[in-house]
């Protein structure tokens, strides 16, 4: 991308974010009014501030019912809700775990600490979905299926499960994953961290797999402060999942004892207070994040030096984040255009640093990822905060 058509590409999204009353020059911020206020005064009122409350029950019934997810595990922050998602996939020491390399890096250290090896997998040419056709061309090059299990013939390690992430808020391609983990005897754990409201052939992203986790981190669609959620149709999973973030405590009315050695992820009171005010008006806000990408395919549908990211077939996105895809770029043209955003108070962001190339994963086993580092070095996130949206 020449000098030129860089500048030009900054001045375009300054005047759509500064210009137009229907945006805000933030990634992504929460939306909040007076109901956050009211019931964390009731939440302090009440002292039930931590790990014990009716909050907590409240909120993941409100899940329950939006997702139609048949069990719901509400906890701390979605990187807790996938590793105990990896550990109720039975996922342990020495396995491996297929997971996108373009991706945010929670998944991959969930899998790590279950002592688990991260085996990094290639996306779409065009999109941010797995290639699913490339990976199974490559799986059945590198695996065979040996006792219902799929096993790596180069490390000898059992590839047990794949963590498809749905990036952005717009969901994988289902079908062709769960013919994939059929024939390679996989199971699915969805990473859809991203994904309160996004649906794939009706839907909700994290209900089709095995297991699948939300996030409710500050710069999500709707939010509890911190926090994330484990959503299954599975009741043993559930059951499992639920005791291991309780610290595997025995439930009795005042004696402590344990029968596993669980983790304290147990989401508090508090926070799921504020998302029970946030689940309030969650149609509320997709409306606004979906009127938000129109405002801006309406405005960019037609400059031929990009193209904007569009939900794919199949699926209804939330939107989360809006991004374009430049026809020519690198890591030097991405850096350029968000110091210059950056300097009138505009933020763009690239994508994450492909997990492949973190240093401490650098060394893991991987398939051919030229796509992932082609639609990497192209991809900017737009402004795509609710705030301000009137409808």
């Amino acid at each position: 991308m020449k000098k030129n058509l860089q500048l030009s590409l900054v001045k375009k999204i300054i005047n759509i974010v500064k210009q137009n009353k229907n945006l805000n020059n933030s990634i992504h911020e929460p939306y909040f009014d007076k109901s956050e206020k009211k019931v964390l005064n009731s939440c302090i009122e009440s002292s039930y501030v931590s790990t014990v409350g009716p909050f907590v029950k409240k909120f993941e019934n409100l899940i329950k019912k939006f997702t139609g997810a048949k069990y719901v595990v509400a906890t701390v922050n979605g990187i807790s809700a996938l590793h105990i998602s990896m550990i109720v996939s039975n996922v342990s020491k020495n396995d491996e775990v297929l997971i996108p390399s373009l991706n945010y890096v929670g998944s991959s250290n969930a899998a790590s600490y279950c002592g688990a090896i991260p085996h990094f997998i290639d996306s779409r040419k065009d999109s941010f979905e797995i290639d699913v056709l490339k990976l199974r061309n490559y799986l059945l090059k590198v695996c065979k299926v040996y006792k219902n299990k799929c096993i790596n013939k180069k490390t000898n390690r059992i590839i047990k499960a794949i963590v498809p992430t749905h990036i952005l808020g717009h969901v994988s391609d289902m079908d062709s994953l769960l013919k994939l983990s059929k024939e390679f005897k996989l199971k699915i754990i969805e990473d859809s961290a991203e994904c309160v409201g996004s649906y794939y052939k009706g839907k909700h992203a994290g209900t089709i797999g095995l297991i699948g986790i939300l996030s409710f981190n500050g710069n999500k669609i709707i939010t509890t402060g911190g926090g994330g959620a484990i959503l299954t149709n599975n009741k043993k999973a559930a059951q499992e999942a639920r005791h291991l973030t309780q610290i595997g405590k025995i439930e009795h009315q005042w004696r402590y004892h344990y029968d596993v050695m669980g983790f304290n992820y147990k989401m508090p009171n508090i926070n799921a207070a504020i998302g029970c005010a946030q689940m309030k008006k969650i149609k509320f806000l997709l409306r606004k994040k979906r009127n938000i990408f129109y405002n801006y395919y309406n405005k960019l549908k037609n400059d031929k030096n990009f193209r904007i990211v569009k939900e794919p077939k199949k699926c209804k996105s939330n939107y989360w984040l809006n991004a374009i895809i430049l026809k020519k770029s690198n890591q030097k043209i991405i850096d350029v255009i968000c110091k210059k955003t950056y300097q009138n108070d505009v933020h763009v962001r690239p994508l994450w640093q492909l997990v492949n190339e973190i240093p401490y994963f650098k060394k893991n086993p991987k398939m051919d990822l030229s796509n992932s580092k082609n639609i990497n070095k192209k991809t900017l996130c737009l402004p795509s905060s609710p705030n301000s949206i009137k409808l």
